[in-house]
């Protein structure tokens, strides 16, 4: 099955941008009107959301996302076969000069990032570093063992190695332990499981329990901690502004790192919620602020 899937992967990822978008605007209708795929937890995450926008601008704001879910969907199948050439065009990053000063003075890095725009996409950002760099990227494991193997592939094509989410501080310690410099990309708005819950924020109008293990690594080990700031310039072109979060991420009270990266986050989700993942149940054990 993973070698059926693989071979279909690389065919489909060889259609040019063009007739790839024609095909997203039809998978639009099917998952949206069809499908209905997930639409009431998409109805309520963002009416939940936004409390101050009317009916129209919900369902505005809603087809946006579905539209956009699908082109999501079909330019992550095009990391397969993608050139490192054509990815640099279409995937540019800014304050490449400032982040790559950190990593020449031998400091690592712990790189912020949410399910906002392509993130899996920005997964390319290896190609802009200095040479001599680990690159790393954290991710939670899919149940689906085929699944699984071809995001892994995807992830992995530009430099930057997968690290399993309950692997992370083992990773973590052996690069520390053999003084490589790194960069380790964390897309820190998972939900925690119920035992996990150690700490509320607000985000979006709900308090929400939030993932603290990417700040207690960055303050343990001395890491450096930048965000990053995607924007969509149009289909299948993105710009990501790499942007420091602050200048000493140890000098903080607890939850303060977490608290700073949810806040850039929500910023850049109120521009354009359409960019952002509204599929899962990412309130499931949050509450309304107003509540």
């Amino acid at each position: 099955m993973y070698h059926l899937s693989f071979f279909l992967l690389k065919v489909f990822s060889k259609i040019p941008f063009w007739l790839l978008y024609i095909f997203s605007d039809c998978l639009f209708y099917i998952i949206y009107y069809v499908l209905r795929y997930r639409r009431t937890i998409v109805r309520k995450n963002i009416t939940e959301s936004f409390p101050e926008k009317s009916g129209e601008e919900i369902i505005g704001i809603e087809k946006k996302f579905y539209r956009y879910f699908a082109d999501n969907l079909l330019e992550t199948c095009k990391l397969a076969t993608i050139s490192r050439k054509e990815m640099k065009r279409r995937m540019k990053f800014t304050n490449t000069d400032a982040f790559n000063d950190i990593l020449r003075s031998g400091k690592s890095i712990s790189l912020y990032l949410g399910h906002y725009g392509n993130w899996e996409w920005c997964s390319s950002i290896p190609l802009h570093f200095i040479e001599g760099i680990t690159s790393a990227q954290i991710y939670h494991q899919l149940r689906n063992a085929c699944m699984d193997r071809l995001m892994m592939f995807n992830r992995e094509r530009m430099g930057a190695k997968c690290v399993e989410m309950r692997k992370t501080a083992r990773y973590v310690n052996e690069q520390h332990k053999a003084n490589r410099v790194c960069v380790i990309g964390f897309i820190a708005d998972q939900s925690p499981r119920k035992k996990e819950v150690r700490y509320f924020l607000p985000f979006l109008n709900h308090s929400v329990p939030v993932l603290v293990g990417s700040e207690k690594i960055t303050k343990h080990y001395g890491y450096d901690a930048w965000f990053v700031r995607v924007k969509r310039i149009k289909r299948g072109f993105y710009e990501a502004d790499l942007v420091r979060m602050h200048e000493d991420p140890q000098s903080l009270p607890d939850f303060e790192l977490t608290s700073i990266y949810y806040r850039m986050l929500e910023q850049v989700i109120q521009e354009h919620p359409e960019l952002y993942l509204w599929t899962h149940r990412r309130f499931k054990h949050a509450k309304k602020l107003n509540e």
